[in-house]
């Protein structure tokens, strides 16, 4: 696969894996912490925060692959 190719594939697909990932962040917070306290709230937006960041990695790896002939 191109280079190029690749690359675009790569930038849709974290565009829209951020997307989704933070609709389900919140639509869990909604319905699973609504009466909690803050610094429940506080601590599950901190962690789920940073694991989108975890696929992402793979798919820059995938992205910054040289191309194949």
């Amino acid at each position: 696969m191109p280079v190029r190719l690749r690359k675009l594939l790569g930038t849709v697909l974290i565009v829209v894996l951020v997307v989704l990932y933070a609709l389900v962040a919140t639509t869990v917070a909604s319905y699973r912490l609504a009466q909690s306290p803050w610094w429940i709230h506080l601590l599950f937006f901190s962690i789920s925060g940073v694991i989108w960041i975890i696929p992402a990695m793979f798919i820059i790896r995938w992205m910054e692959k040289p191309a194949t002939k």
